[in-house]
């Protein structure tokens, strides 16, 4: 995600950061595939039980709202590919087009990660992607707030953002449930403009989780070893926000202090992911990265962790009220530690998922 530092949002996606390789075969073409993302975060160990039986925490029952630019005619079938390679149910998709014909061969690809690293990690999960008119602020906001009110949406996944905006405060409503309507946490990618970027809107907002990046490092099983922090991975206290009372335990400073939680990012390490481009209709598999993956990422596990309660007679969270406060109270076992940073503070957050035990924490509590 690369932002502007025009007043006027136009976030881009992570085309700079990716190594676009042509091949047959994700195998070969290289990046994460979902079995290993998962097994290195220990997101293939989370099950719940339910009356004496096991249940697979993959995200069923929730739905999965991802809010991106401009309309993609080639997603439905992307999805299908990136489902047949990796052995992946196909989910239920819809998208909702506000953009009319309006494509755009950069968001294509951000709009194809988004959904499939979603599903990959929540395949259990229906998705539903609104694409906004363009990639103007106003636009963006009218699409989470489109978003946000479907009928039970769970999670909305923003993958986009730029320098803080004076008048920010006013569009922070719109991440927030809407009355009447089940609980939704909002999740937010915190930027590729590492420290020296400083904090990120919509990333920046009190009432979203925003996710940094890092390079992660597995063995030759695919196991997790460690992680460090991405340099690209933006961070900061806003200049605009207060703190939340949530962060006051963890940081003095009177802001809001970003990112909250942290993700693989580093494109050396990133994820398969196959999209097909617009302007010439040519589809092809492409390794990418960047802080854009964090959103869906997380979004899906908050997903999975609303399908938990869910079977335990809960209502989803409310990413302000809950999941926010719950996170940072939860113990640092539930994550695991990225070098480079002081824990619950600007670079890198509370750390990155500790798979069940995150989870489970997160779902019903430490």
């Amino acid at each position: 995600m690369l932002r502007s530092r025009r007043r006027v949002l136009r976030p881009t996606v992570d085309c700079l950061d990716d190594r676009c390789l042509l091949s047959a075969l994700p195998t070969t073409a290289g990046g994460l595939t979902p079995a290993q993302l998962k097994r290195a975060y220990g997101l293939d160990a989370v099950v719940f039980n339910v009356s004496g039986q096991t249940v697979q925490g993959d995200g069923t029952g929730q739905t999965i709202a991802i809010v991106d630019p401009y309309h993609d005619p080639g997603l439905a079938s992307d999805l299908r590919t990136f489902d047949q390679a990796f052995g992946l149910p196909d989910p239920s998709l819809t998208q909702d087009d506000l953009a009319g014909s309006k494509t755009n061969d950069n968001w294509a690809g951000e709009e194809a990660m988004d959904v499939e690293w979603a599903h990959a990690l929540a395949p259990g999960a229906k998705i539903v992607v609104v694409e906004a008119r363009s990639d103007s602020t106003p636009n963006l906001v009218v699409a989470v707030n489109v978003a946000r009110r479907l009928p039970g949406v769970s999670v909305v996944s923003m993958s986009w953002g730029g320098g803080e905006l004076r008048n920010e405060k006013t569009y922070d409503r719109s991440f927030t449930t809407p009355a009447g309507h089940n609980g939704v946490t909002f999740v937010v990618s915190s930027g590729d403009a590492g420290a020296r970027g400083g904090a990120q809107w919509p990333a920046s907002s009190p009432n979203v989780l925003s996710v940094g990046g890092t390079t992660l490092s597995t063995d030759a099983a695919g196991n997790y070893v460690g992680e460090t922090l991405w340099h690209d991975s933006s961070s900061g206290v806003s200049q605009i926000e207060p703190r939340p009372a949530y962060q006051s335990a963890l940081q003095v400073k009177g802001k809001r202090s970003t990112p909250d939680v942290m993700f693989d990012g580093n494109p050396e390490t990133g994820v398969a992911v196959y999209a097909t481009t617009p302007s010439n209709g040519l589809g092809s598999w492409q390794v990418l990265g960047g802080t854009s993956l964090g959103a869906p990422a997380w979004g899906a596990i908050i997903a999975v962790a609303d399908q938990g309660r869910s079977l335990a007679g809960l209502d989803s969270l409310d990413g302000a009220t809950q999941t926010l406060p719950a996170l940072y109270k939860l113990p640092p076992s539930a994550f695991h530690a990225v070098a480079g940073g002081r824990r619950g503070t600007a670079a890198t957050g509370l750390g990155s998922p500790n798979g069940a035990t995150l989870v489970h924490d997160l779902a019903f509590g430490s």
